[in-house]
């Protein structure tokens, strides 16, 4: 199982993950901090996670406002995305291999899938 521990350096929130022997970390503001919770809970409210209680109200879906969203990788390989919504600034997703292949594959799905099946299921 995945570790995960979230600290302050400064007035930045640094966030890292560990699984095995490898280990990332992300430095962010605070602003950027909250973009990423909340885009976190969107996530898991669109595959069906609610909070612990259940009785958590999902937070309104942002629309990306970007012009583009911009794909690459980093210094290190990782895949990142680069997108703004909403009023949030823009912000960068770093994703490792599993997770980018499992959200290319979760999108290829829903585009593939008849529209009417889409709005049945919420339309996500």
């Amino acid at each position: 199982m995945a570790g995960i521990s979230v600290t302050l350096e400064g007035d930045n929130i640094q966030l890292a993950f560990q699984k095995g022997e490898q280990s990332t970390a992300v430095v962010m503001d605070p602003h950027a901090a909250r973009s990423l919770v909340k885009a976190v809970s969107q996530l898991l409210t669109a595959i069906g996670e609610g909070g612990e209680n259940g009785d958590e109200t999902p937070e309104e879906l942002v629309e990306v406002t970007s012009s583009t969203i911009d794909v690459g990788t980093d210094e290190h390989g990782l895949a990142v995305v680069g997108l703004q919504a909403g009023l949030m600034p823009p912000f960068l997703l770093r994703l490792k291999d599993d997770e980018a292949r499992h959200i290319a594959t979760s999108l290829l799905e829903i585009l593939n899938s008849p529209r009417d099946v889409r709005t049945s299921h919420g339309d996500h």
